[in-house]
C-alpha cells in the first residue's frame, strides 16, 4: 500500500513537472519574422512581436563556430539588435538566434529556451550601400564634365578612430554607376568608372549643353541582384542651352499659364453678359413699340 502511494506521488509530481514545463514554454512564444537590416555595414537584428512578460536573447556566430552574444541584446525588451561592431569578419558568413527567455531576475526551470533562427547574412555580399554624393564640375572650354564622387561613410572606424568609407572596405571591387542625360531630353546613357572621378568628354556629352545625372555604387562581384547601390540625388549641370523650366522655374510659368485661363474665363464670362444684355435689349425695344394701325 505503501509503495502504491509513492508511486502514485512520483507520478503525480512527474505530471506537475510536464504541465509546469508546458505552461512556461505557451509563456514564451517564439520571436517572429526575423531579418536583416545592414546600410553601410550598419547592421541590424529584427523581428517580432513586442514581447510582455518575457524578453529576447540574441546569440551570433560565423557559420560552424561558437555562438557568442552581444552585451547590449541580453534579456531586452526590443526587437532589434545592433550588430554591427561584432560582425568583425566582414567576408565571413553568419546566422543568429533571437531566444525568447524570462525576465531577468526571473527563473525559470526550462532548459532549452524557444529561438527562431535567422536567415545567413554576409556583410561584405549583402549590406546595401547607400547614396553618394557628389559635385560637378565643367571646364572652361564646357567639352568636359567632371564627377567628383565622396565614397559614402559606413559605420564601423578604423584603429585611430576614423570613420571608415566603403572604399575602404571594397578597394579596387568599388565602381561606380552613372546614368545621364540632357537637361531637356528623357534618352538615357550609363557610363561605369573604377574612379570616384567620373569625367564625360565629347562623345559622352555635347559641348556647353546641360545634363542632368545620378549616380550609383556598383559591385560587380556580388550577385546579380545585389550589385547596384542606392541611386543619388539627381543633379544637373549649366549650360549654355537653359530651357524655359530651367530659366523661369516651374512656379513662375504655373502662374502665367494659371493668368492666361482666368483672363480667358473673365473674357468669356464678360462676352455672355454682354450679349445677354443685347438679347434682352432688343427684345424689350420689340415690345415696346405700338402696333400701326390698319
Amino acid at each position: 500500500m505503501i509503495r502504491m502511494e509513492r508511486k502514485m506521488f512520483f507520478f503525480t509530481k512527474l505530471c506537475t513537472v510536464l504541465i509546469f514545463t508546458n505552461c512556461v514554454s505557451g509563456d514564451y512564444p517564439k520571436a517572429q519574422n526575423v531579418s536583416w537590416l545592414s546600410i553601410n555595414f550598419k547592421t541590424l537584428l529584427l523581428w517580432d512581436p513586442e514581447p510582455t512578460n518575457y524578453s529576447y536573447t540574441v546569440e551570433y556566430s560565423i557559420i560552424g563556430q561558437n555562438r557568442k552574444k552581444n552585451q547590449h541584446c541580453i534579456r531586452t525588451m526590443e526587437t532589434e539588435c545592433d550588430l554591427s561592431n561584432s560582425l568583425v569578419d566582414l567576408k565571413a558568413i553568419y546566422s543568429a538566434d533571437v531566444l525568447s527567455k524570462p525576465l531577468l531576475g526571473v527563473n525559470s526551470d526550462l532548459i532549452e529556451f524557444p529561438h527562431t533562427t535567422s536567415e545567413r547574412f554576409s556583410p561584405y555580399n549583402d549590406t546595401l550601400i547607400g547614396r553618394p554624393e557628389f559635385k560637378i564640375e565643367v571646364s572652361k572650354d564646357k567639352r568636359k564634365i567632371t564627377l567628383h564622387v565622396e565614397d559614402p561613410p559606413i559605420a564601423l572606424f578604423n584603429e585611430q578612430n576614423q570613420r571608415r568609407t566603403i572604399r575602404d572596405v571594397f578597394a579596387d571591387e568599388l565602381q561606380y554607376k552613372v546614368t545621364f542625360g540632357k537637361a531637356t531630353s528623357t534618352g538615357k546613357k550609363t557610363k561605369i568608372s573604377a574612379s570616384s572621378e567620373i569625367e564625360l568628354e565629347e562623345g559622352d556629352i555635347d559641348p556647353g549643353v546641360s545634363y542632368c545625372f545620378n549616380v550609383q555604387a556598383y559591385i560587380p562581384s556580388r550577385s546579380t541582384d545585389n550589385q547596384l547601390g542606392e541611386l543619388s540625388q539627381r543633379q544637373c549641370s549649366p549650360g549654355d542651352d537653359k530651357s524655359v523650366f530651367e530659366e523661369y522655374g516651374i512656379g513662375v510659368i504655373a502662374t502665367f499659364i494659371l493668368l492666361i485661363i482666368m483672363i480667358i474665363v473673365v473674357a468669356i464670362g464678360v462676352t455672355v453678359v454682354c450679349c445677354k444684355r443685347r438679347r434682352n435689349a432688343n427684345r424689350s425695344g420689340k415690345e415696346g413699340v405700338p402696333l400701326r394701325s390698319v
